[in-house]
């Protein structure tokens, strides 16, 4: 119960967090009437999937406390529980939904955090599993500069860039267009972000499961 109040918390809070986020975007006084209707639209499907989630979980904390066999029934939870969090944590293959984003770059002047901005604003639109190139991204996933352009997770990768996102495929196309995100960055650059939905995204790419150097289970 304690664990599912604490996650209701956070997805609160996190929606909190988004829409001040962009209701604060710079550029939105000069957008279109067209972009704002999408940007509308786009926070009402993010809230939606947030009250989803709650639902989701609140039915989850009733039927553990309403369950006679409260052992199995706890167990059943906490393995789809799991499944969902490798599936978020990167640490297993994922399939669904989704979009396949090409950005192009023939002038190089894409930077590393312009490719972190992308893979959050695919976060904040709902993403559940994303690979950049052949990587799986995580919690932890960095993206510098190297020597050949842009590495993420000390991998290099190449232009284009292609990133797989599952989730709802319109929701995801839509916050790829909205001013002064990824399209209008790659633009800016000389380049152009290109955004396919589609009914299946495969995403190969898992994270390696690390274990903790300094934590420890209590009793």
């Amino acid at each position: 119960a304690v664990l599912v109040g604490v996650l209701i918390g956070l997805l609160g809070f996190g929606l909190a967090v988004q829409v001040r986020s962009n209701t604060s975007t710079s550029g939105l006084p000069a957008a279109r009437q067209e972009d704002l209707v999408r940007i509308l639209d786009d926070l009402s499907s993010r809230e939606d999937r947030l009250r989803r989630q709650i639902a989701e979980l609140e039915a989850a904390r009733a039927r553990l406390s309403s369950a006679g066999d409260t052992s199995s029934t706890a167990l059943q939870e906490a393995r789809t529980r799991s499944e969902a969090l490798g599936i978020l944590a990167g640490t297993v293959a994922a399939q669904g939904p989704g979009v396949v984003l090409t950005i192009t770059d023939p002038d190089h002047r894409l930077a590393a955090e312009d490719l972190l901005d992308t893979v959050e604003e695919l976060r904040a639109a709902g993403a559940e599993a994303i690979q950049v190139g052949g990587v799986r991204i995580g919690l932890d996933s960095s993206f510098t500069a190297a020597d050949t352009g842009i590495a993420v997770d000390g991998v290099a990768v190449t232009v284009p860039y292609t990133i797989l996102a599952i989730g709802d495929p319109p929701t995801l196309a839509t916050a790829m267009g909205i001013p002064g995100g990824v399209a209008d960055t790659a633009k800016r650059a000389g380049g152009e972000a290109r955004t396919e939905e589609r009914q299946q995204v495969v995403i190969h790419a898992v994270r390696p499961v690390k274990s903790p150097h300094y934590s420890r289970p209590t009793n």
